[in-house]
């Protein structure tokens, strides 16, 4: 396998909200994320699908979700992606700890197995996340349009969490057929690396054979994208996990990238996303994320789509 078709990392995470308007203002207000699109659920268009990165959406810090109001609430638990974690500069925790606090949201300070200063709190749905010093260079480019100032943003994704019954056959997975190579390990956790360990580079398997299955609802994570450099390379993959006997999905038009889809052994929901043509290709830099985008095949239905769906408002920045 050539440094080119190696999945480079985390493309992005799917997750599931409840309240539109509450995610729009925890993610782009508190923690001064960039919403880079609005746009619908292709596969149930009378929902948003809402994309959060950094300045320009590149894969690596695409943090996106489903927003189902009044769905009922998920349960962290095995077969699930189950902590989302953001590299932050090391300098910036105290910024964060202050600005977490101001807010009213609980966190935890704390070391994690590998020695990493992390920042442990939940979403206003309770999704699990971490903010994760790391002095790597070379990760994000953070907003400037945030209220944080951008010496203290999000840099993008430092890793996920697998909560697994059976680590062992999730591991076999990411090493032996998805090319990923151990990196740490300590206890029932270890920790996998893709690509050139870069930006959302790493995936930690968490073994916990006595723990009950989760639900995926309100609060938890729906999938995790990983990155295909091109559309040749993600053939590549497909093919590859046929081989090994995965059952992975045809490709599917995502408009923003191309996607195909499968589950690793424990259940935990994988899909293989390439880098191209990302998000601007239906606006303009600049404009990111400032209206409703359609894919053709839903612009007839846009005068519908726009009534039946709640209008969002972009948090005002502090002052």
């Amino acid at each position: 396998m050539n440094s080119r078709e190696r999945l480079a990392g985390i493309h992005h995470v799917t997750a599931i909200a409840g309240d539109p308007q509450q995610n729009v203002h925890f993610y782009a207000g508190t923690l001064g994320l960039r919403l880079v699109k609005r746009t619908v659920n292709f596969d149930d268009p009378s929902t948003y699908h809402l994309y959060f990165g950094d300045a320009a959406g590149h894969p690596g810090t695409i943090l996106t979700f489903f927003p189902w109001p009044g769905a009922p609430s998920g349960r962290r638990g095995v077969g699930q992606a189950t902590v989302v974690s953001f590299s932050i500069p090391p300098d910036s925790l105290e910024f964060w700890e202050e600005r977490l606090g101001s807010r009213d949201i609980r966190f935890e300070a704390k070391e994690s197995p590998f020695d990493e200063s992390v920042l442990e709190f939940e979403d206003p749905d309770g999704l699990q996340l971490e903010l994760v010093a790391d002095s790597r260079p070379d990760l994000g480019e953070p907003w400037t349009g945030a209220s944080v100032p951008v010496s203290k943003a999000i840099r993008g994704f430092h890793s996920v969490v697998l909560l697994e019954h059976a680590p062992g056959v999730t591991e076999q997975l990411l090493a032996e057929v998805m090319g990923f190579r151990p990196a740490q390990s300590v206890g029932h956790r270890r920790r996998y690396a893709a690509g050139d360990g870069g930006l959302a580079a790493y995936v930690d398997v968490v073994g916990a054979p006595d723990a009950s299955p989760g639900r995926v609802a309100v609060g938890t994570v729906h999938h995790v994208a990983w990155r295909a450099a091109t559309d040749e390379v993600q053939q590549i993959w497909r093919e590859r996990l046929l081989h090994a006997g995965v059952g992975v999905t045809p490709v599917r038009d995502r408009q923003y990238f191309r996607s195909i889809y499968y589950h690793e052994p424990g259940g935990v929901l994988f899909e293989i996303a390439t880098d191209p043509p990302g998000f601007a290709i239906d606006e303009r830099p600049e404009a990111l994320g400032s209206g409703l985008r359609l894919p053709p095949w839903l612009e007839p239905r846009r005068d519908a789509l726009e009534a039946q769906l709640p209008a969002l408002h972009l948090p005002e920045p502090d002052r």
